[in-house]
Parts: C-alpha cells; structure tokens; sequence
C-alpha cells in the first residue's frame, strides 16, 4: 500500500476532526424565542422561558443533577388525541438539558433513556437515577451521561390506576427516605439493598416539603393539603387509622382567578363558572411546592405555590406555623402569582432549583383531561376551540426575584468534604438537601467531626438538622448527640432527636433518658410534646409502666385529637397495659384504643398495611373495558360507526334510565332503533354480555359508569345488586329491540 494512502487519510481526518471540532463549538440548536406577552406575574419577580420545543416535549417532571442540569421526564403518549389511544405508545423520554454557551436558555438535549410508556417521576439519589415507569420503579446507574446497570426497586409501584391517579413525586426528604404522591409507600437503600415500608397515603400529583420535614400535596379540587406531623408519626400500630393530623385541608379557600374563560370538564355544573363562564374553584390543581430557595423575597420564603394549569395560572399561599399546627392563606384575594391568558400554558409541577429560582414544568399540550373522567361537554368544546391539536410542544419556565441575583451554581461532583459541610448552611434548600445526600452516598466519614461541630454549635436551624441525618446517614450518631439535641433550643432539632433517640439506646441511658423527660416537660411546648409522646411510649415498653400516666398527662394538656392519635400509635401492644392508666383522659381517646384492641382481635388491620398497591378506580377501569370491548363498532370518541353501530355521545341510551343500558349491555340489542330522533337500522346485532364469564357484575357497573360520565352526565348510583337483577330480565329472542326496551322500563 503506498505512503500516498496514508497522506490522504491523515488529511481526511484532520480535516474531520476539524469539523467537528468547529461545530462542538458552535450552540447546538438555535434557540428559540419564545414570547411570555400573555403572562402576568406578580410584581418583583421575571419569568423567563429557558427551555422549549424542540429540545423537549410533554414534561410532566424534572430533577437537576449535580452540576445543575436538568432532566426531564417527557410523557409524551399521554392524550394525544381527544380519545387517547397514544398511551401505549413506547414514546416516553428521560432527557437532560444543556446551556452550553452560557446564557441562561436551553440549547441542547441529548437522550438518557426512550422507549418508556408514560414516565411520570425521577429523582437523583445514591448516585444514579430512580424512575417510575408504569408499573415499575427502577433505579439506573448513571456512566457519562449513558444508562449503566439498571435494578428494579418496585414492580408494584403504579400497578393499577389511571395515569392521573399513578404514584409519583419520588422526592429525598431530610429524613433520608423518599416519599411519593398518590402512594403509600416510602423507599430508602441502605447498605446497596433497597427497602420499602408503609407511610400515610398522599395526595394526588406532586408532593413537597419544608425545612422541617413536613409533607405537602393536594388533590384536584384542594389547592393545599399537608400533615402537622413529621413522617410516620402517627402510623405505627397496624391496627389503627388515625383521624387526625395528617391529611389536613390547610385552607378551605380553592377560588381561582384566571384572565380568562378557560374549558373544564364540568363547565355545565352549577357553580363550576361565574356568569362570565371564568372558573370560580380549583378542578385539577397540582405539583404544589414549598419555597425554599432563599433568592426570593422573605416574604415569600416557605410560601406554598400551586400550579391549576386548567385554568394556566400558578396560585400563592402562605403558611402560617403555629405548634405543629399549619394552615394556608391566599396570597392575594382577587388575582394569582402567575396567570396567562395563553391556553396551551399548563403548569402540572414546580421545582426549587439550584439557583434560587423556581422551575415550572408547562407540559403545553391542549389536551390535560384523561380519556377516563372526560365528558362529551368538554370532548366537544376541545374540538371545537382547536385544543386537542395543541400537541409535540413543552417548557420548563423560570421564576426569579428581580431584588437579588440567582446565586452560582456550584458544581457538587467536585466538592470536597468540606465544602460540602459548609453547603448545609447554604441559604438555597435544594443545594443543602443535595450536599447531605452527597456526604451519605460519598460515605464521607471524616465529615463526622466536622458534623458534629455543626449539629452541636451552629446558630443555624436547617443546618442542625441536615447535620443530624448526615451523621444519620453515615451511621455514626451517637446517643449522646441526640440526649444533646433533644435539650437544644431548636424545637424542630428536639423533635426530630426525640424520634430517632428510640433507635440509638444505651445501656446506662435511663437516668439521662428521665432527666431529659422532665426538662422537656417543665417547657409545656406543643411540639415539642407531640414528640414527647412517642419517646415516652419507647421509655414505657423498655423499662417499666410508671410513664403512662405521663402520657396521659401530655394528651390531656393538649386538647387537639392527633395528641391521642400520637399516644395510641406510639402505644402499639401496649393498649390494654396502658388503658387503666388513661381513665381520666378524653373520653374519644379511651374508645379508640377500645376500638384498636378490637381490631387487633380480629386482625383488622389499617388498609395501609394490607394492600400492597391502590385499586384500579371505576371509570379507568371502565375504559379499558369500553377500548376492548365497544370502540371497535362505537368508535374512541363514542360518536359510532356508520353502517355498524349508533353513537353514544349524548344518547338517550346513556343519559336515560341506567336500567335501560345495563339490559342493553346485558342482553344485547337489534335494530332499528332511535338514537337522537335519527333512525338506525344497524346491519349487525350487538352481542350481550351476560353470558360473557369474563365479565363480573362490577365489570359491567364499571362499564356503565364510563359510559354514563364519558358520553352522558352521572352514573345514577348503578351497582352489583341492579345487574343481578337485570340478568334475568331477559329478552323474548336472542337481543331486545327497541320496543321491548321502552316497554319495560315503562313498567318500571
């Protein structure tokens, strides 16, 4: 081969690498510009647009890694069309998103994983990436930006459910384990082994917490909800549900205050719109999120935001923190923290974000109702207006204060023990709850003196606590430390020591313990004697029962009733030792633990400790039900099928009599018949269903209720007991006819 070959290889490579290396240089895409004329944001703060189509499509969620990046959860499948059979589509994306020049607005987006059918959640943790793709929660290792060993955490984790009503959230709290919205379960890896325990059920889509702990999150219809009590508190006797403390409506005030009429799915019910068809309350309010980045305004600090996307507006509440007690108040009384008069703006999740700032996640699709709980009245008004083509777009928006500079972004794969430490007392949440999970993973034990020194001598609340799970985390807290911390001046550091002093005993521990008991009590401090409760509880099963009148004590001094749920959980095993010592306290008090000795008798367990995923709701079920068995004659979007069946939409067969449609589902039907005053002569007969052994009565009550509220208005309180009934209402020859229908419901 002569040398001449070689000469032009040589130059056609340099050359190649030349090329690229010029275009590596260059941005990667242009960016797009992306007008906010039709947003209005409260005064002082500046909303900018910094990631957008085409770089990502459909977020539903985000996280940041260490170097500030953010990833996106992509879900594109969801509700493509008006009838959404894209759903199964394996279309879903995890991305992360690149600034590589510099100024603030995405210009590059690269792939970790595709193929996903309806990712909903992330989250950096342990040094990879957990997800949860339906029904899966999985955890991947992450190589140079590429997907290294994958494990399964959970196969149950979103097993059944509507997509709207699938766990999600996958959010690291202080207390080092992760905690979900819509689901009932925590997780943690410890030692490389993945764990899972019950917690309290919460929320629907989205959860959030404060600098304590504290857990919020809201359903569709209440802006704001959250617990007065740290994590698992009140949950620890299986054989009792608490009543109280956890699950609190924090405000009762769910106005919103959109620019403009907006379409929602109930817009005929009275009360749904004022007489200017504006939205009056919150229908699908989502992805709360508790301030915590320090570059806002103190006023707006541990302030919780809302995101209503059905009416494109991001509401503010602020939280008031009397005892363990918390409540929420609107912000304002006749606008909201962001509104627009953009419709495709659809706010469902907000984020603190290593800078300071707070991230929208704007899915941007016309489309937000699932097929599952949408009527004919929106189904057509969507139509109509153009929305359901309002598809293959998404933004991740930022809120900043203009009073102060987003601060730099420091890059924590690079830091060391002790800046890392230092990064506990960051004014920034998000960077401080980062630095602690780093110093965990890193197993970082020559932090421990450094810790130490901060859970002991800051002047800092938030840095105490981070210091306290750090050494947590790293195994290294002593009980010593937490006698300490349970005598600070820091309530939340009292509370969270009192909790965790059960796990970390002493032989020579009761002296100190009793000490530490009485001090605590003498202070007479509702927090601090909630906590005191459960600690008390441990103290009694480990050395004698001279504390269960103590007990008793406290929840008689405290006249809120999660004080009695605290003692009855704390008391697990323990109720009939401890009722004659609680005959003096609340009546309430004494039958519920009358009523868990009952429960324990029978092995009635709380459904939390029973049920190892949630059930699929009725209407979700209904619709798999109706896409198998009816859409092929009747169509996705109920309007039937011409030569071969009627339509649904708004038929007198589903918004008449339920009888008449369970006969019909029953038993089958033949034409001609009317639908809508227009005659169908139907050239095939619709099979019946009752000799189907695939089909339960629940089944077909499922169906029904789909049906009624997809292509009618309500269900009409169809059940089992009516389709036993019908089943032996049967017609005269093989399917009823139309006149045989009208007949019996008139005898009806």
């Amino acid at each position: 081969m002569s040398s001449s070959f070689f000469k032009t290889s040589i130059s056609a490579n340099l050359v190649l690498f030349l090329l690229l290396f010029a275009q590596s240089c260059q941005q990667d895409y242009e960016e797009p510009i992306i007008s906010l004329e039709k947003y209005v944001i409260d005064d002082g703060f500046e909303l900018e647009a910094i990631a957008s189509e085409p770089f990502l499509e459909a977020p539903v969620a985000i996280d940041f890694d260490n170097q500030g990046r953010i990833w996106t959860v992509e879900m594109r499948g969801y509700m493509q069309t008006l009838t959404g059979e894209s759903e199964s589509m394996p279309n879903g994306v995890i991305s992360i998103l690149e600034d590589k020049d510099g100024d603030g607005v995405v210009d590059h987006s690269k792939v970790f994983l595709d193929s996903l059918v309806l990712p909903r959640a992330i989250a950096h943790v342990y040094g990879g990436l957990l997800y949860a793709e339906p029904p899966n929660l999985w955890f991947v290792e992450i190589d140079n930006d590429q997907p290294g060993k994958r494990i399964l955490v959970d196969s149950l984790y979103a097993d059944e459910g509507n997509v709207e009503h699938q766990p999600n959230g996958l959010m690291m709290n202080i207390d080092n384990w992760i905690y979900n919205a819509r689901s009932h379960y925590r997780y943690k890896r410890e030692n490389g082994i993945w764990l899972k325990e019950p917690t309290s059920f919460r929320g629907q889509w989205g959860i959030t917490k404060d600098n304590f702990g504290r857990l919020y999150y809201n359903n569709n219809s209440t802006q704001i909800m959250g617990d007065y009590v740290l994590p698992n508190v009140l949950i620890n006797n299986e054989f009792y549900q608490p009543k109280d403390g956890i699950g609190k409506v924090l405000t009762r005030n769910q106005r919103v205050y959109p620019l403009h009429a907006t379409l929602v799915n109930r817009g005929y019910e009275k009360g749904v719109l004022d007489k200017d068809s504006m939205l009056v309350n919150v229908t699908s309010s989502c992805g709360p999120l508790v301030y915590r980045g320090g570059q806002f305004p103190d006023a707006f600090n541990l302030n919780a935001f809302v995101c209503a996307p059905e009416a494109n507006l991001v509401k503010r509440n602020i939280l008031t923190f009397d005892g363990p007690v918390t409540t929420a108040k609107q912000a304002y009384d006749d606008k909201e923290f962001i509104a627009s008069t953009d419709e495709g703006f659809r706010p469902v999740n907000l984020f603190n974000g290593p800078d300071g700032g707070m991230y929208i996640v704007d899915m941007h699709r016309g489309i937000i109702q699932h097929g599952a709980y949408m009527t004919s009245y929106l189904r057509e008004r969507l139509a109509a207006s153009g929305m359901d083509k309002v598809i293959g777009m998404g933004r991740i928006l930022r809120v900043k204060s203009k009073e102060k500079a987003l601060n730099e972004i420091p890059n924590l794969t690079n830091a060391s023990t002790r800046q890392l430490v230092d990064y506990l007392s960051h004014e920034n949440g998000w960077i401080r709850d980062r630095a602690q999970q780093l110093i965990i993973q890193k197993n970082l034990k020559e932090a421990v003196p450094m810790l130490q020194t901060a859970l002991s001598d800051s002047e800092s609340e938030n840095t105490q606590l981070h210091a306290l799970y750090a050494l947590e985390g790293l195994g290294t807290l002593t009980h010593e430390a937490l006698l300490e911390s349970a005598k600070s001046n820091n309530i939340k550091l009292a509370s969270h020591a009192l909790l965790l002093l059960p796990k970390y005993t002493a032989a020579d521990g009761k002296k100190s313990e009793i000490d530490l008991v009485n001090e605590l009590l003498s202070r007479k401090n509702k927090t601090i004697d909630l906590y005191l409760i459960s600690f008390l509880a441990d103290l009694h099963k480990r050395y004698d029962q001279s504390f269960a009148s103590i007990i008793g004590h406290l929840v008689e001094r405290n006249s809120e009733s999660f004080y009695g749920d605290a003692l009855i959980s704390a008391m697990s095993e323990e109720e009939e030792v401890m009722k004659p010592h609680l005959e003096f306290v609340a009546d309430k008090v004494v039958e519920s633990i009358e009523t868990v000795m009952d429960n324990r008798r029978n092995n009635k367990k709380y459904w939390i400790y029973e049920k190892a995923s949630l059930p699929l709701d009725d209407r979700t079920h209904g619709l798999q039900l109706y896409r198998n068995t009816c859409a092929a004659c009747h169509g996705g979007n109920g309007r039937g099928v011409e030569g071969l069946a009627p339509p649904l939409d708004n038929s007198e067969y589903i918004k008449g009599p339920a009888k008449r449609l369970g006969l019909v589902l029953l038993h089958g039907m033949k034409g001609p018949l009317h639908v809508n005053g227009k005659r169908y002569e139907m050239n095939a007969q619709m099979p019946g269903l009752a000799n189907n052994n695939e089909f339960t009565d629940q089944d077909i009550v499922d169906l029904m209720v789909y049906l009624s509220n997809a292509f009618g208005t309500s269900s009409r309180g169809v059940n089992t007991e009516m389709i036993k009934e019908l089943r032996n209402v049967k017609p005269k020859a093989g399917a009823y006819t139309e006149e045989e229908l009208l007949e019996i419901i008139k005898e009806k």
